[in-house]
């Protein structure tokens, strides 16, 4: 019998996790603190081992110091919670996988990659890695589900009157976030919630996951230019600048290394996680850009880090726009990562030609999309996908244009669908 907590919410990534642990000795779901990786692995597992418990002074933690063995004999599957507190346990549960090959024996959940020499093995083949990230809309319920980005690939979606999200609410959900513990809170308690996250990052993670003292200040100026260049392609040679640029003291001033090693730990927090660019595939006579579009793990973040609003995002529809791209494609990317697709995006750097998302399935077939805020701009996202089109080899399984007004799911004459984001799941 599952350890299934009351009230918890069935995540997209349940699925993927029952059909691992049929597959694999051990799962290692790595992710963002507070996104839900331990009620969801509570959900798979009968038996628990909470390393990181301040409420009985870290005993199981000791306990594991000790002798792992008496953390590692429990009823599977065994859920071992914050496993980077003790990095020795990876390598005992390999061993222990490789013992007997049973199958769903142990679920390892971390909120850090650990920074130490204490493991030796992948756990390839043994311990499958998963990532998991906040809600999506359609987890949170605020998304009705009525299309799948799996159809899209397939062809099955018709067309169809769907319920109109309106321009306020948008505005919330992404000042909101999709953390678990904010989604049934008002707009400025779920602010709050993220500021905390912020601050706990700042106080003590960012120096803790290493033992590497770091300028809090400095991190802080960093957060506040990613924020600024939330869903932009953006060198660390411009987040250097932009950190000049926006301060004249002194004691401010960090170089292209300082900013690669807090770039680096926020990678290993989970905080950031940056879009990759697609170009093995598509072919394009053209130069093709390989730089990563940048994003924090969920765009409330951002908003935390800038004090924004829903408010002013009304108020300042550019930046609404580069944070509404970055909700659509936190979504795509967990809806594209359950039928094990992945999330790109793609630039030309000769004719300056974009395309928003790249949608790629395991057989090299790929999507493309293009999101905008208002449904205004169908048109001209229309004739950007077209010119994408015509400029690559491997065309597109399909192109989509997800709008953040709009009240229809329908496929245009041109062959390009059009939908709301509150209308899409996995």
């Amino acid at each position: 019998m599952s350890l299934t907590k009351k009230g918890y919410k069935k995540r997209i990534i349940d699925k993927t996790i029952e059909e691992n642990l049929k597959i694999f000795g051990a799962i290692s779901i790595e992710g963002p603190k507070w996104c839900g990786k331990t009620w969801t692995a509570l959900n798979h597992s009968n038996s628990v081992a909470y390393l990181n418990n301040t409420a009985d002074n870290f005993r199981e933690k000791h306990l594991a110091e000790m002798d792992i063995n008496l953390v590692l004999n429990r009823e599977s599957p065994e859920l071992i919670d914050e496993w980077q507190e003790v990095p020795a346990i990876w390598d005992a549960v390999r061993f222990k996988c490789d013992e007997d090959k049973e199958k769903g024996k142990y679920i390892l959940t971390g909120s850090a990659t650990p920074v130490t020499k204490d493991i030796h093995h992948s756990g390839a083949g043994r311990i499958c890695k998963m990532k998991m990230y906040t809600m999506s809309l359609y987890e949170s319920g605020d998304s009705s589900g009525e299309v799948s980005l799996k159809d899209l690939f397939e062809g099955k979606v018709e067309n169809k009157l769907v319920k109109k999200t309106e321009l306020p609410r948008l505005a919330e959900l992404i000042v909101r976030g999709g953390w678990p513990e904010s989604v049934n809170l008002s707009v400025e308690g779920a602010r709050k919630i993220t500021k905390s996250y912020i601050e706990a990052i700042l106080d003590e993670d960012i120096s803790e996951i290493d033992g590497v003292k770091r300028d809090k200040n400095k991190v802080e100026m960093l957060l506040r230019s990613l924020a600024r260049n939330e869903s932009t392609i953006s060198s660390n040679s411009v987040l250097v600048k932009d950190i000049s640029d926006n301060t004249t003291e002194e004691e401010f001033v960090v170089s292209r290394n300082t900013v690669s090693d807090y770039l680096d730990v926020l990678n290993k927090l989970h905080l950031i996680e940056n879009q990759n660019a697609y170009m093995y595939k598509i072919r394009s006579r053209v130069n093709v850009g390989k730089n990563a579009k940048r994003h924090f793990t969920d765009p409330s973040l951002g908003c935390a880090i800038l004090n924004i609003t829903p408010q002013k995002l009304m108020n300042d529809l550019e930046t609404f726009g580069f944070y509404f791209e970055a909700l659509c494609e936190r979504d795509l990317r967990i809806y594209a990562e359950s039928f094990d697709a992945k999330l790109y995006h793609y630039r030309e750097n000769t004719t300056g030609l974009e395309v928003d998302a790249i949608i790629e399935v395991a057989d090299g077939e790929y999507g493309a999309i293009e999101i905008k805020l208002g449904s205004n701009q169908e048109e001209e996202a229309a004739t950007n996908l077209k010119k994408f089109y015509n400029s690559v080899d491997v065309k597109p399984k399909f192109m989509c244009i997800i709008c953040g007004l709009y009240n229809a799911v329908v496929k245009r004459p041109d062959g390009i669908y059009v939908l709301p984001i509150t209308a899409l799941k996995n």
